[in-house]
């Protein structure tokens, strides 16, 4: 039986790439168990129009069915574009389960080392975040996670969207991997071809989920 997967969502710019991870890997048929900062929030509604209410949090906010998106919601024209490779499942459309804890809930599952996980990401990873992970400030429950996970040897993958980098974000980024994170830059390819915005997310899904030794078909393999 497949361990669930860890996901933190914080406040960097890149909601795009946190949204299509989570549908790619309920259709894949894992368990998530997800955590969202107050930023990362506020990102998603920047983004993508998307009202997630951290307090009373409804999957159908996040993953809306795609008939019942809101008239001015970003998401609607990138969820049309998602049609490449592979179509972008809904939250009634899912084959695993999704799990929410609160940001604040350090007594949750996630963390502590006992409960056993195929791994964690950060996407979007924002300094913030970041800065909290290499000092193990544990200071909301993604940055514990993290912290657990480091502390574990569990695969810990970071998806950091910021340009220019500072030197102190570079260190930071320095001490994660030295520790043993997977530092995993927003950074989309061109070279398998695009078609459209969704192509650019799914090439750094792709990434992720190739980390994560998740099965998708998001994108053609070198040669193929």
């Amino acid at each position: 039986m497949n361990r669930p997967i860890v996901l933190g969502m914080t406040g960097a710019s890149g909601a795009p790439y946190a949204v299509r991870l989570l549908e790619v890997l309920l259709a894949a048929g894992r368990d998530v168990h997800l955590s969202i900062s107050t930023a990362g929030a506020a990102v998603l509604n920047q983004e993508l129009g998307l009202d997630v209410d951290l307090n009373r949090f409804d999957a159908a906010a996040l993953l809306p069915p795609g008939e019942k998106l809101p008239a001015d919601s970003r998401l609607r024209h990138y969820r049309r574009a998602t049609t490449r490779h592979e179509p972008a499942p809904t939250a009634t459309h899912t084959a695993g389960r999704l799990h929410y804890h609160q940001q604040f809930d350090l007594m949750s599952s996630i963390a502590s080392g006992s409960f056993l996980t195929a791994g964690m990401v950060i996407c979007p990873c924002s300094g913030g975040t970041l800065s909290a992970v290499a000092h193990a400030a544990s200071g909301n429950l993604i940055q514990r996670a993290a912290d657990v996970h480091l502390k574990e040897g569990r695969k810990l993958i970071l998806v950091p969207r910021e340009a220019p980098l500072s030197l102190i974000q570079i260190d930071n980024l320095r001490r994660c991997a030295e520790a043993g994170a997977i530092v995993l830059p927003a950074s989309p390819g061109f070279y398998q071809g695009v078609d459209s915005l969704a192509d650019l997310v799914d090439f750094v899904v792709a990434r992720i989920c190739d980390q994560l030794e998740v099965e998708h078909r998001l994108m053609p393999r070198w040669g193929e």
